[in-house]
């Protein structure tokens, strides 16, 4: 199968509608994305007159990892939207669980990245400049290091908590989508919602600083969400184990009790390989 076609740049504010479309809507695959390490599908998705482009990944294109169960990493990604969902930041494009042509998968809309926009840098020095948070040393070559950066941005702040949240295992750069329109999104969660601390990110820029305001109550949402039978817990019965789901109820009752962004376990590696 050929690498996708490009699509012209668009809006990607999804209409409120999208799930909805993502979900009934005919399924036509267009390509694969020759990068992504399991199957993934770019497709485009029509209903009653309307259709979007979007990413499917069947189940049964995953390859198995020693650490998550086989056959969870769609149901994990649609969890992960659930979660972003809740909090009402709307870090994850709209994800839905259907059946398509390879059987059943991950059905997410596509999110056009827009050109030039910097959120990663390696830059000279110990310290960062204004403006930036610095995640940790890199070697760049002929015995040279460079210091690596990530902008001190809320949206980014915003999916830092998320990702503690969802006890995220694969946060790279190339996981980060600012577009045009001033929104950032998140993809590829297939990797979450692990019973054992797994955080693996490039967003360390806030550890061990206090949580904002807007975070404290985001997690108070999540926790009454996540109570017994709240409605988010509700959504996330059939996507992720009991186990998994009470793994990520005393995450956010953690991060409530510290009141401060995590640090690093030093019990896994802090920083997904290679970071991009």
């Amino acid at each position: 199968m050929s690498a996708p076609e490009r699509i012209p740049p668009r809006s990607v504010t999804p209409p409120p509608d999208a799930a909805e479309l993502l979900a009934r809507g005919e399924l036509t695959v267009r390509g694969r994305i020759r990068e992504a390490s399991n199957a993934a599908l770019y497709c485009t998705v029509s209903h009653d007159g309307r259709d979007a482009a979007c990413i499917y990944k069947p189940v049964a294109g995953e390859r198995p990892l020693w650490d998550f169960p086989d056959g969870t990493l769609a149901q994990r990604e649609v969890a992960a939207y659930e979660v972003s969902e809740a909090t009402g930041w709307g870090l994850v494009p709209p994800t839905v669980l259907r059946d398509g042509p390879y059987g059943e998968g991950m059905c997410q809309l596509w999110v056009e990245a827009a050109p030039g926009a910097e959120l990663l840098a390696l830059v000279d020095g110990e310290e960062p400049e204004p403006g930036w948070k610095a995640i940790g040393f890199a070697e760049v070559g002929e015995g040279r290091t460079a210091l690596l950066v990530h902008a001190d941005d809320e949206r980014l702040r915003r999916l830092a908590v998320l990702d503690a949240v969802l006890n995220n295992a694969d946060r790279k750069g190339g996981h980060l989508l600012p577009t045009g329109e001033g929104r950032l999104y998140g993809i590829d969660h297939g990797v979450t919602f692990s019973v054992e601390t797994k955080l693996r990110t490039l967003l360390w820029g806030w550890a061990g600083e206090p949580l904002t305001p807007e975070a404290v109550e985001v997690l108070e949402g999540l926790r009454k969400g996540l109570m017994e039978g709240g409605p988010l817990a509700a959504r996330l019965q059939p996507l992720i184990t009991d186990a998994e789901i009470d793994a990520t109820r005393a995450r956010v009752n953690a991060l409530l009790a510290s009141g401060k962004h995590p640090e690093p376990s030093g019990e896994w590696p802090a920083i997904p390989w290679p970071p991009v």
